[in-house]
């Protein structure tokens, strides 16, 4: 299944993969249930890498590209009807994740890469902003490191091992597939 090129990203593409997790039997400790989850997750960057690689190339002006990541953000982040408590759960990580792709994205088109730091800088800012329940500040942190990823920085996954486990390394999770994304946007096949 192709989008057009104005559709990045369909409510009828989320779906099959919501349809996917509903049927199949679900374990995230086998590999196959993960590569699902991570397939979702990645699917959804490579929409988010698509425009903004869109609105770098001069296809999408500024406002037409805020648009289309806030149309991918309504989809993905819509409450997901699946009656499993424990597949609701990890699709909810899925969308935790992804949460911060969003913010980055809208952050780089509308203002540009963050300028004064690194990506582990914003992101121990992000898990000190976490520490103190600061969570807006703790995304915005994440969502600048967003930035210069977009901008091809590099996110050094080891920066996650030294936190305590909490949205920020959710988020580190979804940045890690927006860095996939924009390496290499080739469509998942929703068949894999």
């Amino acid at each position: 299944m192709s989008n057009s090129p104005t559709e990045f990203y369909s409510e009828e593409r989320w779906q099959n993969w919501i349809d996917r997790i509903k049927d199949e039997e679900i374990d995230p400790e086998d590999e196959s249930s993960a590569r699902l989850l991570l397939n979702l997750q990645d699917d959804t960057a490579i929409a988010i890498a698509k425009i903004v690689a869109a609105y770098d190339d001069g296809e999408l002006d500024q406002e037409a590209a805020l648009e289309e990541v806030n149309d991918v953000r309504a989809i993905v982040l819509s409450e997901v009807d699946i009656e499993n408590e424990e597949k609701l759960i990890l699709v909810d990580g899925v969308q935790t994740s992804l949460v911060c792709v969003f913010f980055a994205a809208e952050e780089y088109i509308a203002n540009g890469p963050a300028e004064d730091g690194s990506v582990a800088d914003y992101l121990g800012a992000a898990a000190d902003a976490e520490a103190e329940e600061d969570l807006d500040a703790a995304l915005g942190y994440a969502a600048q490191a967003g930035t210069l990823i977009i901008d091809d920085e590099e996110l050094d996954m080891t920066v996650a091992e030294n936190l305590e486990y909490g949205l920020v390394t959710e988020w580190i999770n979804g940045l890690d597939s927006l860095q996939s994304a924009m390496s290499d946007p080739e469509v998942v096949e929703e068949d894999e």
